[in-house]
């Protein structure tokens, strides 16, 4: 096995590897892979993709920019964003995210199955030689043509094969497939697989079932947000190019790009009314052949657009991204767009578009402050991108 250490956007390291290992991981896409100078060298670079992947014979771990903790924050936030607070995980001291993680959801599954495992009521369709709950009448009719038995029946049952159990058994078999993850944390693992051996499975690209917060599941809480993270990540399905991975992968992008969706959704509706709409569909024609997909869209109190913003993942300032934005003004016929980008080697700075009558704003986030912080930065930002007021005249010459 061959082991590849690289950092999220960093250097790439030169790597030996057999033609077809290089040939499965620049098919995958976990990594980006070019030929070096000498044969059967290799330069192995990551981009936006952090964790663990194992590869055919090739086994990458990709470490993030940011503090683990940091990461698991912006992850939380997206999915409660009100209790992100009494959610936060302390997490262990770990060289690497895949390690950190495993251990935190075997401790946080570990305590919250202290007291036993939850049971709850499901309602089960089934066919049965007795009559047990309600009558199927439609199913009967379908399937039996007229025949008095079997039955089909719905009832509730009273099991532990309930949507939370469902949840954490699923994280916990995936997790013990994700490579990197110290002998200690894969044996709990193991125990609490077996502890939840009744339970059925989420089949792979099956969706997490629903589950809401009551007082009865409240002790497992933290742990289902852990578990949920492990199955938003993990995958055992062929990757790009049909290579097999076992893996937990984020998409920094993605994590970015939804962290500032629902922060701004929070900070900028109770504040300033209106309605904050994620991936709003449009067109640029009138043909409806060129579409357009801003992040974020901003109605206000009248129903009019007034904002509309977009999250780049990346340090730079591309000329591309502020033809998009200028493609958005037009289209929702605003005076100012906005891009948000995490704080980088460029400052903020804004651009005004000759002719047009447009400003493209350019805004940052430090994802490496401290949380409360960060989100003060947010509560900024939203009273910027809904303050309207003149654009300058250069941009109208």
């Amino acid at each position: 096995m061959t082991l590849i250490r690289v950092r999220e956007a960093g250097p790439s390291v030169q790597m030996r590897l057999g033609a077809d290992d290089a040939r499965r991981l620049a098919a995958s896409g976990v990594v980006d892979v070019r030929p070096g100078p000498a044969d059967g060298q290799w330069h192995v670079r990551a981009g936006r993709k952090v964790g663990v992947a194992r590869i055919g014979r090739v086994e990458v771990h990709i470490e993030p920019k940011m503090p683990i903790a940091r990461l698991m924050f912006l992850m939380g936030y997206v999915r409660n964003p009100k209790g992100w607070r009494d959610e936060t995980v302390p997490l262990p001291e770990h060289a690497g995210l895949v390690p950190a993680l495993a251990e935190a959801l075997w401790r946080q599954t570990d305590r919250a199955l202290r007291p036993g495992l939850l049971q709850g009521y499901r309602t089960v369709d089934e066919t049965s030689p007795v009559l047990r709950g309600r009558l199927r009448e439609t199913a009967q009719l379908s399937r039996r043509a007229g025949r008095a038995l079997p039955l089909e029946v719905r009832h509730d049952d009273y099991t532990v094969d309930i949507a939370e159990n469902r949840i954490l058994a699923t994280a916990v078999d995936r997790m013990l497939r994700v490579p990197g993850i110290d002998a200690s944390s894969r044996r709990r693992l193991r125990h609490l697989a077996g502890r939840l051996a009744g339970v059925t499975r989420l089949l792979p690209g099956e969706p997490p079932p629903a589950w809401r917060r009551t007082r009865l599941n409240e002790r497992l809480v933290i742990a289902l947000g852990l578990a949920e993270l492990v199955l938003a990540g993990s995958s055992v399905d062929a990757g790009r190019g049909g290579v097999l991975a076992n893996a937990f992968l984020l998409d920094m992008w993605r994590v970015y790009e939804d962290f500032l969706s629902v922060a701004l959704r929070v900070a900028v509706e109770p504040a300033y009314g209106g309605k904050v709409l994620l991936q709003a569909h449009h067109h640029l024609d009138l043909q409806r052949r060129l579409e357009l997909r801003p992040d974020i869209l901003w109605r206000n109190g009248a129903g009019a657009v007034g904002a509309v913003v977009d999250a780049k993942y990346k340090a730079a300032i591309g000329h591309g991204d502020a033809y998009q934005m200028l493609a958005y003004c037009i289209a929702y016929r605003l005076s100012r767009g906005h891009l948000v980008y995490p704080a980088g080697e460029h400052p903020p700075l804004s651009h005004i578009v000759c002719n047009a009558g447009v400003e493209i704003m350019c805004h940052s986030l430090d994802l490496d402050t401290d949380p409360v912080q960060l989100l003060a930065r947010i509560d900024a930002l939203a009273g910027e991108i809904t303050r309207s007021g003149p654009v300058p005249a250069a941009a109208l010459r």
